[in-house]
């Protein structure tokens, strides 16, 4: 067969019949396929095809890798974290169908008695999932004050809508309430069900390590990282995740990874400090913009700081932090003129990350990750307005995501070379999984922090937490 070339190769990916192949292929290479298949001479011609394309395009790829001076993020990040992604997924994390099955019944009873007290509170019977049976419920019948204007007929149901008018009526919070049990459920709960393998009763993610605009790591098939835990109920589903028999669950998570960052790359002296000292973060915060020492900020303050603290990496606007505050814009806006009093060298530098978007087209990470922001030249201000905020936030995220990263190959290096029975099992953005012998648990949790600590030098400390449980719910 000639050389491959890239229209050739492009034809074939549309080929239905030649995609079905190649999927084949993979999955009779790596042990999962169902089929007692032997590889004919045209298979082992189209994998050879493959091979010789990547290794065509390797030289070309590597050109433009020295030219944008990535090397460390290609060679150092993203080509080990293959194998070890590789590995995750082929070990899975074992789910407890019994759990699973409990919280079925316990989410469909509060689901089922939710339904009946919104009916009363109705005064009729409707599908409550219905956007425009429910409107007509809310608007028309019990005369609740409209929001968004819909281009069909009727207006906007949405969970953002109906925060709004919460205090209106007490139908709306059962229907919040409602909406939440009833996808924790039917997504969450039976999604996973459905996902758990019959072989090992393991479930087993896919990873996709480019296919965000930060680089953060995705999962689908199922989503293990989309999991809620701001609720009681979201954060039972986390009971469903277990080691096996004379294992644990080791959890470690970055603490406030995005503010250290925003801290080092701003360079801020006040908040680099802080952070050196070990003083509480959204503490300080709270200091600065209600003005009160640190013995006098009370846990509404603080909560209010934290806000603060996480929304302004994401450009957030006076009007926004009102909504997410529940004060008025005035005071919102004192707020956030308080926060940069407070550290002043973190507004020019997130103004220096608009600007830099503006001059090159792109934006970087402290690793050479680059994202696209064509947005920032949109004649469309709210289009324009979203390019801004991206170009605020990426270069915090997108490098927040190259460390974590480089943190698990370091990590799964480390847990090896130590000869631990310790394996990374799942990675939530900034929080990894690894099963571990019961007996070497302690070791294999210090080992795994050190990694992620070490993984960078910056002028303030990075703090991974670390916790021990039989399921993933004792271990955050």
């Amino acid at each position: 067969r000639p050389f491959p070339i890239l229209e050739d190769y492009g034809q074939a990916k549309e080929d239905p019949k030649k995609v079905n192949r190649q999927q084949d292929l993979f999955a009779f290479i790596d042990g999962t396929s169902e089929t007692e298949k032997e590889l004919t001479e045209d298979d082992v011609l189209d994998f050879s095809y493959q091979v010789l394309l990547s290794r065509w395009l390797s030289f070309y790829q590597k050109a433009d890798v020295e030219k944008q001076g990535i090397e460390k993020l290609i060679y150092e990040i993203e080509m080990p974290l293959v194998m070890v992604l590789d590995r995750m997924e082929r070990r899975g994390v074992l789910v407890d169908v019994n759990k699973i099955d409990e919280l079925h019944m316990e989410f469909d009873g509060k689901v089922r008695a939710l339904e009946k007290e919104i009916h009363e509170l109705a005064g009729e019977e409707f599908t409550i999932l219905s956007p425009k049976q429910l409107g007509k419920v809310l608007f028309d019948k019990l005369g609740l004050p409209s929001g968004k204007k819909l281009a069909s007929d009727g207006y906007s149901t949405n969970s953002e809508e109906l925060e709004k008018i919460r205090d209106k009526h007490p139908i709306v919070n059962k229907i919040l309430e409602y909406r939440q049990i009833q996808k924790l459920d039917s997504t969450f709960v039976m999604g996973l069900k459905k996902s758990i393998s019959e072989k090992d009763g393991r479930v087993h993610t896919t990873f996709s390590q480019a296919m965000t605009n930060t680089g953060r790591l995705s999962s689908s098939d199922p989503n293990l990282q989309n999991i809620p835990i701001r609720t009681e109920e979201g954060s039972l589903i986390r009971e469903a995740f277990v080691a096996k028999d004379g294992y644990v669950l080791i959890d470690a998570d970055y603490s406030q990874i995005e503010l250290r960052l925003l801290a080092a790359i701003s360079h801020d002296e006040e908040m680099i400090s802080a952070f050196r000292e070990g003083r509480d973060i959204h503490t300080k915060t709270a200091c600065g913009i209600f003005g009160v020492p640190a013995d006098k900020i009370n846990a509404g303050m603080r909560a209010a700081a934290k806000r603060v603290n996480f929304s302004i990496v994401y450009g957030v606007s006076d009007y926004g932090l009102s909504q997410d505050l529940g004060v008025s814009v005035y005071e919102a806006k004192r707020y956030i003129e308080e926060y940069y009093r407070q550290f002043p060298t973190i507004k020019p530098c997130l103004d220096g990350f608009k600007q830099e978007g503006k001059e090159k087209g792109y934006v970087s990470t402290l690793f050479g990750r680059r994202r696209i922001l064509k947005e920032l030249t949109s004649a469309n201000y709210n289009i324009r307005s979203f390019g801004e905020r991206a170009a605020m936030n990426t270069p915090i995220q997108g490098t927040a995501a190259d460390i974590i990263k480089l943190a698990m190959n370091r990590a799964e290096q480390a847990l090896r070379e130590k000869g631990f029975d310790a394996k990374l099992i799942l990675q939530v953005h900034d929080e990894l999984i690894v099963e571990a012998k019961e007996d070497i648990a302690e070791e294999a949790a210090k080992v795994l922090s050190e990694a992620m600590e070490n993984v960078i030098e910056l002028d303030v400390p990075l703090i991974a937490e670390t916790r021990i449980g039989k399921t993933w719910a004792e271990a955050h």
